[in-house]
């Protein structure tokens, strides 16, 4: 197995994820230190710090320059850092009138940072889309499942009526705050790293805040109060969202595995009953994908701690908090993506048994009405003995096992008639005890449509 699941040929399909490794690649990454270099070069020369000729020749170099990543290696093992092997590399082919304007005024992190900055950009679109990808397709699944009646579970027991609308909507808010939470971080990350050796751009003289914000417009990115070589708190942030998200997303994945064990039977993660299958036991189906969106997320949870620590920084430019995060960030990244495209499966894929569901609720008996009988006792009978008569139903019915409502309906007859009143018994059913249900996935739904109609 490789030291990352994610980078196995065989793993990769469960915790990889191509179209992150592709945009966070090595040749990615030199190719947006590249550009941050030609970009800088660019605004100097428009603002007269170096020549012309040379921002020329530095800003062909993201189109003809071709990189020797065995010796930017062996430059990493030799600095800790490809940038000054790159440097190498790139002066190398521009020769000696351009290659002094080369990296001028800037530092090693200034370079290092700003294309881990460009490429968090890409990234986060990928996220987004799959994201978003996700709010569609559980919103389709709570609409088209808000009247199907089931047992709602507290402590893993029956406890009240619910919809399985309703439980997708639930497993649907929190993405919704997730995606607003990314659209609030976004400005804060995406911001230009330039301060120079040690944060005070004084190489560049009284034209260093000018610089910085030229290079930001020309990369369409913010400009931070400070250079932050030293406060990470923003890749903190985006590794908190990594791991918020991954965790909500393994919440509906949790509810799914326990939906899909035998002695319930609720729900399948997909038609297709071989997937999951055993090499020993050809009846079984197991929840592997949900399995995949749990795992990823208790990593995830791991890793973040990484990222808290990388934020004990020293002075202005630290020792070691720089190196966390490339042993943090990237496999968040990769498990956040994968969770994404495997909840989206899941999303789409979902097959409901509405049937068992309803099986398992009448199974109860009705004692989930326990509490809604209690307070329609409690107007006649005073609250207090109305819950003494629906507790001894409760135990006479499960001794008995015969339906609650039956059994109340015999026990609190005598007490009714002398206070006059009468309940309507028939209307005690799971299905009319369902509160606001639908008013709250319609709250929810709305808040869905809010979101993809204005991306």
């Amino acid at each position: 197995m490789s030291f990352f699941a994610g980078d196995s040929r065989l793993y990769a399909p469960l915790f990889g994820d191509a179209d992150l490794a592709a945009l966070l690649s090595d040749e990615a990454s030199v190719a947006r230190m590249v550009q941050t270099e030609a970009a800088l070069a660019r605004v100097q020369t428009q603002l007269g710090l170096i020549p012309a000729g040379a921002a020329e020749a530095i800003s062909a170099l993201e189109e003809n320059f071709a990189p020797d990543l065995d010796a930017l290696a062996a430059g990493v093992a030799h600095d800790g850092l490809p940038v000054i092997a790159l440097l190498g590399q790139l002066r190398q082919q521009l020769g000696p009138e351009a290659a002094p304007w080369l990296h001028w005024g800037a530092t090693t992190q200034d370079i290092l940072d700003t294309a881990l900055v460009l490429g968090l950009r890409e990234a986060l679109e990928v996220l987004e889309g799959r994201l978003l990808g996700v709010v569609r397709a559980l919103a389709a699944l709570a609409d088209r499942h808000r009247h199907t009646v089931m047992a709602g579970r507290t402590h893993s027991q029956q406890a009240l009526p619910t919809t399985f609308g309703l439980k997708v909507a639930g497993w649907l808010a929190p993405l919704l705050r997730w995606h607003e939470r990314l659209t609030q971080l976004r400005p804060r990350l995406l911001v230009v790293q330039f301060g120079g050796a040690a944060g005070t751009l004084a190489s560049l003289g009284t034209a260093g805040l000018e610089v910085q914000a030229a290079l930001a417009r020309e990369l369409g990115l913010g400009v931070p109060l400070l250079p932050w070589h030293t406060g990470r708190d923003t890749l903190a942030e985006l590794a908190g969202w990594l791991s918020g998200c991954s965790g909500s997303l393994a919440k509906m994945s949790q509810d799914i595995i326990l939906l899909t064990q035998t002695e319930v039977g609720e729900v399948r993660e997909s038609a297709d009953t071989s997937r999951g299958g055993s090499s020993t036991m050809p009846q079984k189906s197991n929840p592997v994908i949900s399995e995949l969106v749990v795992a990823a997320a208790r990593s995830c949870a791991g890793l973040l701690s990484g990222m808290h620590h990388a934020l004990i920084q020293e002075h202005e430019r630290a020792t070691h908090g720089w190196q966390l995060e490339w042993l943090s960030l990237p496999p968040m990244l990769a498990l956040c993506g994968s969770s994404l495209r495997h909840s989206l499966d899941l999303a789409r894929n979902l097959v409901v048994d509405a049937a068992r569901m309803e099986a398992n609720v009448q199974a109860s008996g009705g004692l989930m009405l326990a509490e809604t009988l209690s307070f329609a006792l409690s107007g006649p009978l005073g609250r207090a003995r109305a819950g003494q008569l629906v507790k001894a139903a409760v135990q006479t019915a499960v001794k008995e096992g015969r339906p609650l409502v039956a059994v109340l309906r015999e026990m609190s007859a005598a007490e009714l008639q002398s206070e006059g009143q009468s309940l309507n018994w028939d209307n005690f059913t799971e299905a009319n005890t369902l509160g606001t249900s639908e008013e709250m996935i319609d709250r929810v739904l709305e808040a869905a449509a809010r979101v993809n109609g204005a991306t």
